[in-house]
């Protein structure tokens, strides 16, 4: 019963998958339907009028050639030719109907899952789980959806012609249909069977062919090309591929295995019952009970019925099959975010008069016990800079999350000018800031098209642009460049042109100015640069910042100390606060960690003083 209620739950996502399909494409759909049921009828045709050629082929036996004996065996052939000739036009054009359909099918589930990729939470990137989803339902969604759409379909046109079979076939006795659905019962139990247990492995591997992802990355990507050739690692990853690769593939042949031997098994049952209604058949010739004709018929009738209950069983089969996994689609796209717009959005304020606030803020990552922010309050005052520094792990970065709003705090808020930032449009929200992220995301377009990412709604005319880019100090890099603005980034591609870690970044920053947001969040600005253009970068801080908000988060107090007010954190909280020349003076936590920067950076100067 648990088993009957577990197919019938998942069958249910039927009605969803044609609502999916007729959504990517009805027209094309409608004329699938239509070509289904001409189909579903001519098979029959075929089997009506073999019995009547086989029938005027005897009766014009020893008749010679005449006229008479010839219009009696040219018009069922005529017929026949006809119906078999109509058989296979619309069989090309059930071909071109099935590519047309796919593709658009295809088109449609990408949109769906790329768009509720882009609209679930920062966090769900963050959980295994989620992973664990999008695997599944990338895997091959929209094939599955179209397989289980051509399910139903081959399902509807084996139905009706086995029904017009039954029709021809029950004047030779009622108990042959259901002589038939017996022959096909064993065949559909190894079909449900085997489906389900393929099924199961391959939910319980999702992790495993992650994990072969994640190796074929390693082994293939260039990101990862230089350290994996110096530590000499490809050997190691190739083996832990290969062992993975090992028992998949044996666990595979294993069902394939199973599923081959009950199909043997099933098809020689399915043998023997044919065995038995041929031999009642020519029982039936001999006592002269049927003529030629009829044999002819029935044989083709039993035969075909007996194929098409397969076919309809299996059918049911393959459907139960591809609705196991078209429902890993349906439950990814089903994930709701928890940050959303409030039901009536407040008016996001033209220019930030108060500034930001935290206040008593608690937050902890999903799945985690442990509370990375508790009853945290910080103010980030408008028009002014923040440098926040600390230690690995201090929750710096969490700072930023909420503060773009990828999280909702446990409890407390932050607040723009007062208000819960919560009771604003999220994009709207988004817009009032531009994020320089640690590891800025390498765009492969062109120069001009990577810093006018960082706002689609602006004009971006080319002034504008060598604008940003001054700023960030990256326009020297770009002219230097084959095309300019217009020379193609990052090697993936025909003329792409690489640039280091430094001149990366610097582009990513001239995006984030490019976006001219009321606030600037600036992670790790310069983690790339060399000090030399650090110290070009930081001339011209201030005046990027231009009277706007800004918030950044660093480990070089030399970033730092221009800053109008810093904080220290430490584990969660804020433990010092103040301008450069009052934490130097309060001798504490940041005053040593300066000292000890500029104690490093003094012996390193000296030393390549030495060195020279």
């Amino acid at each position: 019963m648990i088993k009957l209620n577990s197919t019938i739950s998942q069958l249910s996502y039927l009605p969803q998958t044609f609502r999916l399909v007729w959504a990517a494409s009805r027209s094309w759909t409608l004329g699938w339907i239509i070509l289904l049921v001409v189909q579903g009828v001519l098979p029959t045709a075929t089997v009506y009028l073999t019995r009547w050629v086989v029938n005027s082929l005897v009766a014009s036996v020893g008749a010679g050639i005449s006229g008479n004996s010839i219009q009696k065996v040219v018009i069922p052939v005529g017929l026949m030719a006809g119906v078999l000739l109509l058989n296979e036009v619309l069989g090309s054009a059930g071909e071109w109907i099935r590519t047309a359909q796919s593709e658009l099918v295809q088109d449609h589930i990408s949109r769906l899952v790329h768009s509720q990729s882009m609209a679930i939470d920062l966090g769900c990137y963050e959980s295994s789980e989620y992973h664990d989803h999008l695997n599944r339902a990338r895997s091959g969604a929209g094939e599955r959806s179209l397989a289980l759409l051509e399910n139903t379909g081959s399902l509807l046109q084996n139905s009706i012609t086995l029904l017009t079979m039954a029709a021809v076939l029950l004047p030779y006795g009622i108990w042959l249909p259901f002589f038939l659905l017996f022959s096909a019962l064993p065949a559909f139990y190894v079909v449900l069977r085997l489906n389900r247990r393929y099924y199961r492995w391959w939910q319980q591997t999702t992790i495993d062919r992650r994990w072969l992802e994640y190796y074929e990355i390693l082994l293939t990507e260039s990101t990862v090309a230089s350290e994996m050739r110096l530590f000499n690692l490809g050997s190691y990853f190739q083996s832990a591929y290969q062992k993975l690769r090992y028992r998949l593939r044996n666990e595979k042949l294993k069902l394939v295995k199973d599923q081959t031997l009950g199909r043997l098994i099933a098809g020689v049952i399915t043998l023997l019952i044919t065995g038995a209604a041929l031999a009642w058949m020519g029982e039936q010739v001999l006592l002269g009970i049927i003529s030629l004709g009829d044999l002819a018929l029935f044989y083709q009738a039993f035969s075909q019925g007996q194929g098409l209950i397969r076919s309809v069983l299996s059918n049911l089969g393959q459907m139960y099959r591809n609705a196991l996994f078209i429902s890993d689609l349906f439950e990814f796209l089903q994930i709701k975010p928890k940050v959303v717009d409030p039901p009536q959005p407040l008016t996001i304020p033209t220019k930030l008069k108060e500034g930001i606030r935290f206040r008593d803020v608690t937050f902890r990552y999903p799945g985690s016990d442990r509370p990375v922010l508790e009853n945290f309050n910080l103010t980030i005052p408008a028009g002014k800079i923040v440098a926040i520094v600390g230690d690995n792990g201090a929750g710096k970065s969490t700072l930023i999350k909420l503060l773009c709003r990828f999280y909702d705090p446990e409890s407390g808020s932050v607040e723009l000018d007062g208000n819960d930032i919560r009771n604003f449009s999220v994009q709207e929200f988004q817009r009032l800031l531009t994020v320089l992220f640690q590891m800025p995301v390498p765009f492969y377009v062109n120069a001009a098209q990577n810093i006018g990412l960082g706002d689609l709604l602006l004009p971006a005319g080319i002034a504008e642009i060598e604008a940003a880019a001054r700023s960030a100090g990256v326009h020297e890099t770009i002219m230097r460049l084959p095309q300019g603005y217009d020379s193609m980034l990052g090697k993936w591609f025909p003329s792409g042109n690489d640039l280091s870690g430094g001149e990366w970044q610097r582009l990513a920053l001239a995006r984030s100015f490019f976006r001219r947001a009321q606030m600037i969040i600036l992670d790790e600005p310069t983690s790339a640069m060399d000090p030399w253009a650090e110290f070009d970068w930081l001339k011209r801080f201030r005046t990027m910042a231009n009277s706007r908000t800004a918030v950044v988060i660093t480990h070089r107090f030399t970033l730092a100390m221009r800053a109008d007010i810093i904080h220290v954190m430490r584990a969660g909280r804020i433990v010092e606060s103040g301008s450069h020349d009052d934490l130097i003076a309060q001798d504490g936590l940041y005053a040593q960690s300066w000292k000890s920067q500029m104690q490093t950076s003094n012996s390193s100067l000296e030393l390549k003083i030495k060195e020279a």
